[in-house]
């Protein structure tokens, strides 16, 4: 197999020149993820407000909640099964940096997303979005700017996605950091850097331009370290990535039960009912991507008790599984950061003299390390979650030890195995 050619290190005026189209991905890019977001957000309203209303029902009805969230599965589970495209890629076994999907996938990944957003499906837009952003921007490249190859324009499209989801380019600067760091050749990092940051700040602003909602939550400054942070915040990371761990495990035997009926139509309709469900059992906390509420419990922790912090934890890990096993097309980092802040915030409720960031922090570190197997987004979210730097030197600390406990952990994702070509001896089956 020949092996791929490095990526060049760009001069100045190339830099500069380029500079303008990466911009405009960076827009264009967090345009597609606001407009999907926002048509999302009309149909939960007209989902779970308006149509209730109008037809009597309680909007905290249990039973709503089932019979949403088992139309939303038999809805995508039509999607995946019947419109061109097919939804593209099954989520369950792509990560964020997966190949584009094909430009005829992307009005079914849509369609798809949007449901699934709106209905109440515990999976966050990630994955998609970037899917649907790369296969729009090498299209556009292609036919426009000819001068950007196909493997930049996809850097450049999932940086920019990258930036628009969390709000700042530094979450795309560290992702891509190790991708580029394993591509052989010459030249500074940060001329390769360069374009990408570019994009991922645009799609950024842009973002905050439009009112998108912040990824940082307002908690109590921190002022430590202390020997006995060291040890409380290496505990709640180590039981975070503990639960990760276990649900890697789970996931692909899920994931086969599921896909076992075959119709895509059938086993996302019982989907559906699963999560309406655990919905009805876990309450509203425990539904949609969990950003919101994510920010619910933060900003409300006296609210809940340390018994009913893990038990959102639980029900919402439960969620993501089978929303992810499902057949559902949605990213799994958004969700998996719910779960482990309300286990940091149990910790915190159980032993209140752990800060309140230190919990929060550690809690959504350790999963999220299980989810990306990537110690920078890790450390990102842990300090993006509190808007502290005043956590970065512990934080670097406790990530170390829990390291250990996730590098050789299967991975929060369905590895699919490719059947081998038959020899010219043996027939195809």
């Amino acid at each position: 197999m020949p092996q791929e050619q490095p990526l060049p290190s760009p001069g100045v005026r190339t830099l500069a020149v380029l500079a303008v189209p990466a911009i405009a991905i960076g827009i264009l890019s967090a345009l597609v993820l606001w407009a999907m977001d926002r048509t999302a957000e009309a149909l939960q309203h007209v989902l779970w407000d308006a149509m209730p209303t109008a037809l009597g029902i309680p909007t905290d009805s249990p039973w709503l909640t089932i019979a949403i969230l088992t139309a939303t599965g038999t809805a995508v589970g039509l999607v995946v099964r019947y419109v061109p495209g097919h939804a593209g890629s099954d989520s369950a076994t792509t990560e964020l940096d997966a190949p584009p999907a094909p430009l005829k996938a992307v009005p079914s990944i849509v369609l798809a997303v949007v449901l699934s957003l709106a209905g109440g499906v515990s999976l966050g837009p990630e994955n998609p979005i970037i899917a649907i952003n790369c296969a729009l921007v090498v299209a556009l490249c292609a036919r426009f700017i000819r001068a950007i190859p196909p493997r930049i324009s996809i850097l450049l499209a999932t940086s920019a996605t990258i930036g628009a989801l969390f709000g700042t380019p530094v979450a795309a600067a560290l992702v891509l950091t190790g991708t580029l760091a394993a591509v052989r050749g010459g030249g500074s990092l940060w001329d390769k850097l360069f374009l990408p940051i570019a994009a991922a700040s645009a799609g950024a602003l842009t973002m905050h331009v439009l009112g998108a909602p912040s990824f940082t939550f307002d908690v109590p400054a921190y002022d430590g370290p202390t020997p006995i942070d060291l040890l409380t915040g290496t505990l709640i990371a180590a039981v975070s990535a503990g639960l990760g761990i276990l649900a890697a495990f789970v996931f692909p035997l899920l994931h086969r039960a599921f896909h076992s009926l075959r119709s895509p139509v059938l086993y996302t309709a019982l989907g559906g009912l699963v999560l309406g469900i655990l919905g009805a059992i876990g309450g509203p906390l425990t539904l949609f991507k969990g950003l919101e509420q994510t920010r619910e419990i933060v900003e409300n922790p006296g609210d809940y008790t340390a018994s009913q912090l893990l038990f959102f934890s639980l029900v919402k890990v439960v969620a993501l599984l089978v929303a992810a096993s499902a057949g559902f097309r949605g990213g799994r980092i958004f969700p998996a950061v719910f779960v482990g802040v309300a286990l940091g915030l149990s910790a915190h409720a159980l032993f209140p003299e752990i800060p309140l960031g230190l919990a929060i922090a550690c809690g959504g570190m350790g999963i999220v390390l299980v989810a990306t197997r990537d110690g920078w987004i890790a450390l990102f979210l842990g300090i993006a979650l509190t808007g502290d730097l005043g956590l970065l030197p512990i934080l670097c600390v406790i990530i170390l030890p829990t390291w250990l406990i996730v590098t050789k952990a299967p991975p929060l994702e369905v590895v699919e195995k490719t059947k081998p070509k038959p020899t010219p001896s043996e027939p195809a089956t």
